[in-house]
Formats: structure tokens, sequence, C-alpha cells
């Protein structure tokens, strides 16, 4: 039998109590890394150069005289996979198919539980068709999953685990809707998780552009963009603050991955997070992602935590 006809479509124990997974799984969003789930480049290209209508943020990269550089981009992809392998990182890979040309921004099609894979229900009718080789993907290397969102559009850039059970999931009305934020922040309550809601606008995409964890107890932060209630939610917390400013957090500088042990991956454009994280004593990667960051995604949006150790 195969391991598709085996790996459970939805291990959620309804009322709470699911078993927390073994060989894989996340309890938070900063202890090692030890496997990632990234997007094939070879199908990614700038979803507007064909279609104005579809991205007002890739008309405007177009505006400034950009244009996507197919080569460079594979380039660029394949240092941040170095990267990853650098730090003992498993790296996996997603289907790539000429139609889905942003399953490279791996972390909205699905996000990763304590207790298995929750795929989601993307906004986009030109990338709905993700959850096909994501959900796939899960299933061929039976991974159980968690559950399907049905409620309305939710992506994973709003799922965040601050911390073992305990969730910030953010919502903007379009990507991640209240209606889907309130279905996941349930299942996860009747799972003894602390959850709190963000509300953020609809410019601001995810709440992963503006709030990542970095270590236990340290986030990097946009001041100027996260509400005041869920900063001193943050700080109630006691998570220690790194703050990021507003243009490197609209370039996707805030953007970025812990990977455990005081290391970071990030990108070479974020020079003020780098440096700062640096002065902290952690050891950063940044390598150069332009042609995804004029894209609308960072490193953060592109990948999908698989298994890190247990807080």
């Amino acid at each position: 039998m195969s391991a598709i006809a085996t790996t459970p479509l939805r291990s959620r124990v309804e009322g709470g109590g699911t078993p927390r997974l073994e060989r894989w799984g996340s309890t938070c969003e900063y202890t090692v890394l030890r496997d990632v789930l990234l997007g094939d480049p070879s199908g990614f290209r700038w979803l507007g150069e064909e279609n104005a209508a579809y991205s007002a943020l890739v008309r405007n990269t177009l505006r400034k005289g950009y244009r996507f550089d197919r080569d460079l981009a594979l380039r660029q992809h394949a240092e941040m996979v170095d990267a990853y392998r650098d730090a003992g990182v498993a790296v996996h890979l997603l289907e790539a198919r000429d139609e889905l040309a942003y399953g490279v921004y791996a972390r909205d099609s699905s996000f990763m539980t304590p207790f298995g894979a929750v795929i989601c229900q993307m906004a986009s009718p030109r990338r709905r068709g993700e959850y096909a080789t994501t959900l796939r993907f899960y299933l061929e290397n039976e991974i159980p999953v968690y559950d399907l969102i049905s409620a309305g559009n939710f992506e994973g850039g709003d799922f965040n685990m601050i911390a073992p059970d305990t969730v910030l999931i953010g919502y903007t009305g379009f990507r991640g809707e209240e209606c889907s934020a309130k279905q996941v922040g349930g299942w996860m309550e009747r799972e003894g998780f602390e959850v709190q809601y963000a509300p953020i606008d609809e410019y601001y995409v995810h709440i992963d552009l503006m709030v990542c964890m970095l270590a236990e107890k340290l986030a990097a932060v946009c001041l100027d963009t996260t509400e005041p209630e869920t900063v001193a939610w943050l700080r109630g917390k006691g998570i220690e603050i790194v703050p990021v400013s507003f243009a490197d957090t609209m370039a996707l500088g805030c953007n970025v991955v812990a990977l455990g042990n005081d290391r970071v991956l990030s990108v070479a454009s974020s020079k003020d997070l780098n440096a700062k994280l640096r002065a902290l004593g952690f050891t950063v990667y940044d390598p150069d992602m332009s042609q995804y960051l004029l894209a609308g995604g960072g490193v953060h949006c592109m990948c999908q935590p698989l298994r890190r150790d247990p807080a």
C-alpha cells in the first residue's frame, strides 16, 4: 500500500488531545531547524510581467526599471539552499509547476504544528493550485496532515509560534480572513495553546512581515507597523525586541528565519538588522535574494519548517 494511502489526511482529534509527532513537527519558531520545505525555483517568475492586474508590487518593481532575471534567481535560490545545508538543515523541495510560479513561497501554502501540517487556503486564484503539490508532498513523505483550512482564506505567514503552546495569529481580511484565523485559533485552543490574535492592515500582508522570532525570548519586530497591543503582549511574554525600521520591513528585511543555536538566515539587503544580530553574537547567513524580495516574499515566506528540536 502506498504512503499516500496510509498517511492521515486529518490527524486532528476533535475537541483536542491530538498526539504530538515524534519524527516531524515544530513546537516554536526558534529551536534548531533540522528539516525545511522550500519551493523548487525552476518555475519561478514575476507574476505581473505578463498579467499587470495581478500584482501591484511587481508593477511598482517594473516601474522602477527592474526586470526579472531567471538565471540570477536560480543562483540566489541555490545560495540560500547552501546556507541551509551549511547550517545542517536537510532541504526538501516542493514540485515545480509552470502554472504555480509563486510556489517558491512555501510558507503560504501550509504551516507546521506539533501535531502535523495544516494545508492552507490561498487567497489568490493564481495560487490556489499550490494546495495540490503541498498536500502531495506531505502524503508522499508520510507526514501527517493535522487538518485543512476550510472556513476561508488563510496562509502560513499568519501562524507564528512564538513559544511552545503559544501562537500569534494574524489576519488582514483578504489573504487571512478573521473567520479562518478563528478556525485555526480554535483548533489550537482545544490543544491547550494560548492564542493571541493580531488583526493587521491588508497592506502588510502577513504577521511574519513584521514579527519574526530570532531565539528564545528574542524577536525582530517592526514597531512602526505592529499594533501596540501585540507589542505589549510580546513584551508581557518576556520577549526582548530587536527593532526593524519601517523601510527595511517593507523591503522584507524583518522576514528572517531562526536556525537555532544563535544562527539566523537573513538577506544581504537587511544590513541594519544583520549588524544588530552580529553584535548580539549571532551567526548570520545573508544571501542576496533580490529577485524574490522584489516579487513580494522574503526568506521566511520561502520556507516551511518541517522539523525543529523540541523546545
